[in-house]
């Protein structure tokens, strides 16, 4: 008996029973929305409102700035003033949390430099802002769900959810160090072309459904047109065929997203890609490999 309460005890011991509880990172929920930057508002609305069919949320600065609504929890941002001269149109892109501060708080804790948490009206609630070992801007948003955009009358979305998005990585391990170990992210596939060649690694959120995708570059960075396919976001559809109805119908015979045909991918979904008239890549794709 006393061997078995000793065993019992050691086992507690091992489990961290008794010992103080350590500080539990808050939840990552999914992409909140990602920040594209385009040279023309007006051809921009015509694709993310008209052809994507997003309804448009409310903005004190319609001039400069358009948000809009996927669903009650993502968005996509688009701002102009592209520089001709510039590659790189993402902006920022970003995940939910439940707790802004919470995360500063845990991200900070791990030797890593994040802003205080501040509101934002376009993002829809309050975000802090941190850089990822590839220099790019992510933020975390703790979403204000008072402040969700209503439903338009009619509606005209392609898809209703951004499934991934995708940022260029030069160091796999750099990355995972930020992504996996701090952030919790984990990795569920990974592909290239050709076949033995590993140019994206899918890694998802800890508390949700949605990843990001690694866009893997480790020796020679993109080009302009490359830099504008790799920083891109993926919509849910779950039809492809009725995907590419719906996009015909809404462009001319002489817009290239007219001609685009869809293909099935090296992960074995079938996919539909679109570009922004800046070069900013919209991937539609369906949730379930071929059979």
């Amino acid at each position: 008996m006393r061997t078995l309460l000793t065993l019992t005890l050691a086992a507690a011991l091992a489990a961290g029973w008794g010992q103080p509880a350590g500080p539990v990172r808050p939840v990552i929920a999914g992409v909140a929305h990602a920040t594209i930057q385009v040279s023309d508002l007006v051809k921009a609305r015509k694709f993310y409102g008209e052809l994507l069919g997003y309804p448009e949320v409310a903005s004190a600065d319609r001039t400069h700035v358009a948000i809009f609504a996927v669903n009650d929890r993502q968005r996509l941002i688009v701002r102009d003033g592209l520089p001709a001269d510039r590659d790189e149109r993402f902006v920022n892109l970003a995940f939910e949390v439940a707790d802004a501060a919470a995360m500063r708080t845990w991200l900070v804790g791990r030797g890593m430099q994040a802003s205080q948490p501040v509101p934002d009206a376009m993002s829809g609630g309050r975000r802090i802002d941190v850089a990822d070992p590839d220099a790019h801007a992510v933020q975390f948003v703790e979403l204000d769900r008072t402040t969700a955009a209503r439903p338009a009358a009619v509606d005209a979305r392609l898809s209703r959810r951004i499934l991934h998005a995708g940022l260029t990585v030069k160091d796999a391990a750099a990355a995972d160090r930020f992504y996996k170990d701090a952030l919790g992210f984990s990795e569920t596939w990974r592909g290239g072309r050709p076949e033995g060649v590993i140019n994206w690694i899918n890694m998802r959120v800890p508390d949700g459904t949605d990843y990001l995708e690694y866009m893997l570059y480790p020796t020679t960075p993109p080009t302009r047109r490359q830099l504008g396919s790799a920083h891109h976001v993926a919509l849910l559809v779950t039809d492809i065929q009725q995907a590419l109805e719906t996009v015909r119908s809404r462009t001319a015979a002489d817009d290239p997203n007219h001609r685009a045909n869809p293909n099935i991918g090296t992960n074995n979904r079938w996919q539909l890609n679109l570009f922004d008239p800046d070069g900013t890549r919209v991937e539609l794709m369906e949730p379930w490999t071929v059979r």
